[in-house]
């Protein structure tokens, strides 16, 4: 696809509260283009979450909105100043990253407080600010040791405080639980949006993983090659993309993907797999499409109506926990299926799985959805 140039402002309701706008934003390194030219508000009141693969704009982008880079088009607006060529260091700005960034000879308290301290606070107010977060974030009990001394969970808890106890205007947290074992980022994705639900700040988070993106709500912007594909409530992009690049970022496992065409009453994927043209789908003209199915829309059982029958070799069979998934062969490629409870598929066996294709989205030449 072309370049190009998309505009996205979060909805009606959060127009009053702070927000960061950029404008015809562009950032180029040497002959490389990072962000191609984009115009995005976000606002507070909720999450703003950009959602997108390793390299594809999300950590650039935070740090033209922190001020640590310039972009090389365009302005950036914090609540409707233009800060453009303002230094981080004259900006009330936390950005917490996935590597643990603490003071080694420091404590857990002087970590906490050392924001505060060179914004001049005084001793008492720090105080009583560093034991509420640390309260907040169960560090209450560690103040005294040092880095060093803590578990990985408790030094990003460390670093995740000193970005609360400063109450900046804007908090840009960059994959800040990528690093954590799983039960710890469960529970810090559980506790993220209490911890800033009655702050007058805007959050922005980025993160690799469509399920983090759905658990954490708010607003999402789904990021490929440095372009902004999308932005809007986190389900509703999830659940209508623009296109199929979007649909692809907010999949995971990856959707399913390929050539379909409408004949007459009925779409084809292959000579023994096809399903009537219904409902939304029946005036759609004859012709080639391209047709998006997530996985766990592909299951070992039928479900209650809209499904086609579809067999593959299986290549990987894998059960983790209560969800069975499935990668098998068929005439598109490789497809996964993802499914609930355990279903054991031998390697190399056929398997026999059924589409719902009530569900799937359909795309036209150019990969832009085909409306509902």
């Amino acid at each position: 696809m072309a370049p190009y140039a998309l505009s996205f402002r979060a909805s009606r309701a959060n127009l009053d509260a702070m927000s960061i706008e950029l404008k015809s934003v562009v950032k180029r390194v040497g002959n490389e283009t990072h962000i191609y030219e984009t115009d995005l508000t976000l606002n507070g009141g909720g999450f703003n979450i950009l959602l997108g693969t390793t390299l594809a704009g999300k950590t650039t982008l935070m740090q033209i909105m922190a001020g640590l880079e310039r972009p090389t088009e365009g302005r950036v607006f914090f609540d409707g100043k233009d800060v453009t060529g303002v230094s981080v260091q004259k900006r009330n700005v936390s950005m917490v990253y996935q590597q643990f960034i603490n003071y080694p000879a420091m404590t857990v308290y002087e970590n906490i407080a050392s924001p505060l301290r060179v914004a001049g606070v005084a001793q008492a107010q720090i105080r009583e600010r560093v034991g509420r977060v640390a309260e907040i974030l169960r560090l209450a009990p560690l103040l005294d040791r040092r880095p060093s001394q803590l578990s990985g969970g408790q030094q990003q808890r460390t670093a995740l405080a000193r970005a609360l106890v400063k109450e900046a205007d804007l908090v840009l947290l960059d994959e800040p639980l990528a690093n954590l074992d799983y039960k710890l980022r469960e529970e810090l994705r559980e506790e993220l949006p209490r911890l800033f639900a009655d702050r007058d700040c805007t959050v922005v988070y980025a993160t690799t993983e469509p399920a983090e993106a759905l658990l954490l709500g708010g607003h999402t912007a789904t990021l490929h090659q440095g372009r902004v594909t999308q932005f809007g409530e986190t389900g509703k992009v999830y659940r209508r993309p623009d296109d199929l690049i979007t649909a692809r970022v907010f999949s995971d496992p990856p959707i399913n993907t390929g050539p379909v065409r409408k004949e007459g009453g009925q779409f084809v994927l292959t000579r023994q797999v096809r399903w009537p043209a219904s409902g939304r789908y029946a005036a759609l003209p004859d012709g080639n499409y391209t047709l998006g199915i997530r996985p766990h829309l592909i299951t070992p059982t039928a479900p209650a109506k809209d499904s086609a029958e579809i067999v593959g070799r299986v290549l990987i069979s894998e059960i983790s926990g209560s969800e069975s998934t499935v990668h098998f062969e068929v005439d598109q490629g490789t497809w996964v299926s993802l499914s609930h409870g355990v279903h054991p598929f031998r390697v190399g066996e056929t398997a026999q799985l059924y589409i719902d294709t009530g569900k799937l989205f359909l795309f036209d030449r150019e990969e832009r959805l085909i409306a509902a």
